[in-house]
């Protein structure tokens, strides 16, 4: 019976024989995924292969999105408003920091992005 294998990143790879997916995983090369309950306990569901030394780390839904620009800022009086993060550097909770939250290097950058997208409402 064909045990499906997937990829360490949990992509779908194909499928290999029972008796290669007991091999590899005796090996330390892919890990079994076995029934847990019912009549076919033991059964081999899938294999899944394990990370190699030098392979990336699998991509994760967070690599695309990027860091978010806005955050809940905690006031004194207990309230959580909406703030805007702060470019090129880190957020410091000590100060005031929303006067200036471009560094003076990306303002030119912010002002011509900003300029751009004006010229078409007019």
């Amino acid at each position: 019976m064909p045990v499906p294998l997937y990829a360490y990143d949990q992509s779908f790879e194909g499928h290999i024989s029972a008796h290669v997916a007991l091999k590899w995983d005796r090996d330390g090369v892919a890990m079994l995924v076995r029934e847990k309950r019912g009549r076919s306990k033991g059964k081999i569901r899938r294999a899944v292969m394990r990370r190699r030394p030098g392979e990336p780390h699998a991509t994760k839904l967070r690599d695309h999105v990027g860091q978010a620009y806005s955050y809940r800022q905690n006031l004194d009086d207990g309230h959580r408003p909406w703030a805007l993060r702060p470019l090129g550097h880190r957020i410091r909770h000590d100060q005031s920091f929303e006067y200036n939250l471009a560094p003076t290097e990306t303002r030119p950058i912010y002002l011509r992005v900003l300029l751009d997208c004006m010229e078409g409402a007019v």
